[in-house]
């Protein structure tokens, strides 16, 4: 069996048991990409694969790898071609659909391709720069030197390649470059472009270069949303046989997708995302689509996961096909945290109803203890915000989300410290709770004296409570906080998780 490349699409048409197939024909490189992971190949390749099959961009991808090991070797096999496969619930109907992408011209390791690399900045058609180089990329390094091939860091890495860019066509106009990282931390654009600057100071490249850096190149934050499962090793060896080709490339991911970006709309012309048909945003803020995100989508996970653990569920699909945790997610998310949101309420009913076609998506199997880790610091940023302010929209506490914090510290029961986590106990068998050790020598500590009684679980609440270091406030000051806390977290101590559920989604 061969190996997917352009020369096999030549031989066998252009047609692979009926898969769309992308422009096999090699346009200008109009995109570098930092990063030839799983994401980018099934996110922002594959947009760029959509905007090429339509006309409207006609711009190959050139993938640098960032770090000295991955799969450039495998690109350039494969001629930078691959198979897609999107996979999940849309609509109401399962979707299972396949296609092969041929945005990317080769890959470069600039590890060992240097200079190959750096001659990339004086092309006239390079426009536009993609990065996914993970949260910890777009970070500063003291190992960064100028004269490094290449340099240690991300930022240091793009930082010579500008230079270079910068030497080759100044004083020229409106040759910068369009910069749109996809790391997931806030603010991506706005850092990155710090940290550039620091290098250009500390690396002494002048003032007319920093004065260029700021006025013709574009920084752009933006807010990445799709789950990439990657390779499919479990079924490569099924669809290899049905698909009648090898794909060292094979990707998979869900169908939603959606990529907010915050920055000048006339730039969205050169790179016309939604005459594609994509879900693509661009806007002068993107914080209530950022807050929307986090609140619904993420908020949902956290407050749901402990509870549906307790109650003896495994992954998010099984909280959907269950009726009492379902109908639980859906007040909360509904009722409670749509309520706090400022975007418009059909926005969020939409996207909320997204969410949780997503969270049906039989071919994600999405452990729960898996989205537990550190759900401390997840509920201070997901949950905690929906909280207080539906408090102080509706002057009343929310009665999910309030539970959801009962389930928390229910969760975090455990007596007995592990290595590196907290031993908890659920239907005799343990369970690992995974947190900073701080934390969970706090709440080990915490949990060590619980004697049963309401007394008990009103120490409890009021200890977690008070921890303003983990929840950026004295929550013990919050009218009515603790004592609802207490009673939730006695009563799922005392009839168990089921039945605490059961008394707030029913009754509630």
């Amino acid at each position: 069996m061969e190996a997917i490349s352009r020369k096999l699409i030549e031989e066998k048409g252009k047609s692979l048991l009926n898969l769309p197939v992308g422009p096999i024909d090699k346009y200008p490189e109009k995109v570098l990409q930092f990063g030839e992971g799983n994401f980018l190949r099934g996110f922002v390749d594959w947009m760029i694969n959509s905007l090429n099959s339509k006309g409207l961009f006609n711009g190959n991808v050139a993938v640098v790898q960032p770090i000295r090991n991955g799969s450039i070797d495998i690109i350039n096999q494969q001629e930078g071609v691959y198979t897609l496969i999107l996979r999940g619930v849309q609509n109401g109907k399962l979707i299972n659909s396949k296609e092969v992408i041929t945005s990317i011209s080769r890959g470069i390791n600039m590890y060992t391709q240097y200079q190959e690399y750096i001659s990339l900045a004086e092309s006239p058609e390079l426009r536009f720069i993609i990065s996914n180089t993970t949260e910890a990329g777009i970070a500063y390094s003291q190992e960064d030197r100028f004269e490094d091939e290449p340099p240690a860091s991300y930022p240091g890495k793009l930082t010579v390649l500008l230079y270079r860019r910068f030497k080759a066509f100044f004083p020229q106009k409106n040759k910068g470059l369009i910069i749109i990282p996809c790391e997931l931390i806030d603010r991506n654009g706005d850092n990155l472009k710090r940290i550039v600057l620091q290098l250009a100071e500390e690396w002494s490249l002048g003032s007319d270069f920093i004065k260029w850096l700021k006025e013709e190149n574009y920084f752009l934050n933006t807010l990445v949303d799709r789950i990439v499962t990657g390779y499919p090793k479990e079924e490569v060896q099924s669809l290899e046989e049905e698909l009648g080709y090898k794909d060292g490339l094979l990707d998979t991911g869900e169908i939603f997708h959606l990529w907010v970006i915050e920055g000048d709309s006339r730039l969205a012309a050169e790179i016309p995302f939604s005459k594609a048909g994509l879900n693509v945003i661009w806007t002068d803020n993107m914080k209530p689509y950022r807050d929307r995100k986090v609140r619904i989508l993420n908020g949902a996970h956290t407050m749901t996961v402990l509870a549906a653990c307790l109650y003896g569920l495994e992954t998010v699909k099984e909280c959907m096909d269950d009726r009492l945790i379902s109908t639980y997610m859906r007040k909360g998310i509904f009722d409670e945290i749509i309520p706090t949101l400022d975007l418009e309420e059909d926005q969020l009913i939409r996207f909320a109803q997204e969410v949780l076609e997503r969270f049906s998506n039989p071919f994600i199997k999405h452990y729960l203890l898996s989205i537990s880790l550190n759900s401390v610091s997840k509920f201070k940023a997901r949950v905690l915000p929906s909280l207080l302010e539906y408090l102080n929209r509706k002057e009343k506490l929310p009665e999910i989300l309030t539970f959801s914090l009962a389930s928390l510290i229910a969760f975090y029961k455990g007596k007995e410290i592990k290595g590196n986590y907290l031993s908890g106990e659920r239907n005799g068998v343990e369970y690992k709770i995974c947190d900073d050790m701080p934390i969970l020598e706090a709440f080990c500590k915490c949990w060590k004296n619980f004697d049963g009684t309401k007394a008990g679980s009103d120490a409890v609440a009021q200890n977690i409570l008070s921890r303003a270091d983990w929840w950026g406030s004295e929550l013990n000051e919050i009218k009515g906080l603790t004592k609802q806390v207490s009673e939730y977290l006695f009563d799922i101590n005392t009839n168990g998780m089921e039945a605490a559920l059961k008394k707030v989604v029913m009754e509630g």
